[in-house]
């Protein structure tokens, strides 16, 4: 009787659905077991290790040769030669590889993921199967040599963020802009109040969306008024804005004192040149976003925005990108910045935004190495604190197999990474 009974209870569609569910959610949650089992490892003392690097690319535009970085705890305490190193200490030999600082990506949504269907839409998803994917994106991520990045924004990243701050699971530093402003029938005082409330609940910054999406045509959303009382309520709070801005939209943005332009897609030499004058930092995408909206065409296609005419938009902006990349760094003092946009299907893979930006739009390579490190963290508000192979810095170290400076495609074999001090990912022959 009671086989019976199981046998009919195991045989509806409810109960099918809800094992699977619970697999999957078994599933994830050893893989985060695992995950942060390897992360804990040998971390609890705090110790000295000394990484014996070859050729340090130090965030600078500096290029060092044979040094020894010194890495007490959290922090890198020293560079130095190996007759000046500690005695007694562990030794990483990492001469066959090219060390930087962890990258920094200043834009991604790391809450996007595909959900169990294979879609981006993932309104009706379990809360535990979105935290799980998130918390798999913030690991491939940090995997990918990303030590910190800049999520533009989500209620979600918040407890993700703080999450990795207390160490439960490993991921990048995370900075979050948790609800991003996109109503632009909200007045100029309900902005200021938009601002201060999202303050008060923690974020790290405030994200502005001044433009309809790139595949909407990008037309302007928010007057000229509404965006001084956004960023200039930011400002007040000690908050810094980042805009989502096309066209016109890039102007009113910079002349309001909003901190960054995000994409400026559509933008003139003269608004780049007014960029450069008033300091504001600009995020140009030369590529990655589009192409992973292209190559997962079907997991996105009909869900908003994203339809037939919305891909066109998309594809037919690439060569503008490209070409508005090439004005940017011919535009003298303009501050460039590394950012990627990040969404569902591209993370893990933000590297690859170096190789479009190096091959498609002519960027130095030691330039783009620059940007995703000290100027990245200088925009995040964090230039005295990471984004430098210096003492005194966080030791967030990353090594390739190769050097970015003569191939460009060596970002894409990330085989060490240090965030705080912590060795997350040891690929190395030494190791």
């Amino acid at each position: 009787m009671r086989h019976e009974l199981r046998s009919r209870v195991e045989s509806r569609p409810a109960f099918r659905v809800e094992v699977a569910l619970l697999n999957t959610a078994r599933r994830a949650l050893l893989l985060y077991l695992i995950a942060s089992t390897v992360f804990a490892i040998g971390q609890d003392k705090p110790q000295t290790i000394v990484l014996f690097a070859g050729t340090v690319i130090d965030g600078t535009g500096h290029v060092l040769r044979n040094t020894g970085i010194v890495v007490e705890d959290s922090k890198i305490v020293r560079t130095a030669p190996s007759s000046q190193w500690p005695s007694g200490v562990r030794v990483l030999d990492l001469t066959r590889y090219t060390v930087l600082p962890g990258w920094i990506d200043t834009h991604v949504h790391i809450g996007w993921h595909f959900n169990a269907q294979g879609r981006a839409d993932t309104r009706d998803e379990p809360p535990q199967q979105a935290a799980y994917a998130a918390a798999g994106n913030a690991w491939a991520t940090l995997m990918a040599g990303f030590t910190t990045v800049q999520s533009l924004g989500a209620p979600e990243d918040k407890p993700l963020r703080d999450a990795v701050n207390r160490q439960e699971i490993p991921g990048p530093r995370i900075l979050t802009a948790l609800r991003p402003i996109t109503d632009g029938r909200l007045t100029p005082d309900q902005l200021r109040a938009w601002v201060d409330e999202q303050k008060a609940n923690g974020a790290d910054v405030v994200k502005i969306f001044a433009s309809r999406s790139i595949r909407e045509g990008g037309g302007q959303t928010l007057s000229d008024e509404q965006l001084a009382a956004a960023c200039g309520e930011a400002t007040s709070q000690g908050l810094r804005s980042v805009v989502h801005a096309y066209k016109t939209a890039i102007r009113s943005a910079v002349l309001a004192g909003c901190t960054a332009i995000e994409h400026g897609t559509f933008a003139t030499d003269d608004d780049l040149k007014l960029m450069a004058e008033r300091g504001t930092w600009f995020d140009p995408q030369v590529r990655l976003v589009i192409q992973n909206y292209l190559d997962h065409k079907q997991n996105f296609l009909g869900i908003g925005n994203y339809t037939e005419e919305g891909f066109k938009q998309m594809e037919a902006a690439l060569p503008l990108n490209a070409d508005l990349f090439r004005r940017a760094l011919a535009t003298p003092n303009l501050k460039i910045i590394f950012g990627t946009d990040a969404v569902a299907g591209a993370h893990g893979h933000n590297a690859e935004e170096f190789i479009y930006r190096v091959k498609d739009a002519g960027e130095p390579p030691m330039h783009a190495m620059t940007a995703a490190t000290s100027l990245a963290a200088e925009s995040l508000g964090l230039g005295n604190q990471i984004g430098r192979i210096a003492p005194g810095y966080q030791a967030d170290i990353i090594a390739l197999d190769g050097n970015p400076l003569d191939d460009i495609t060596a970002v894409r074999r990330v085989v060490f990474v240090m965030k705080n001090g912590k060795i997350v990912k040891n690929e190395t022959a030494g190791h």
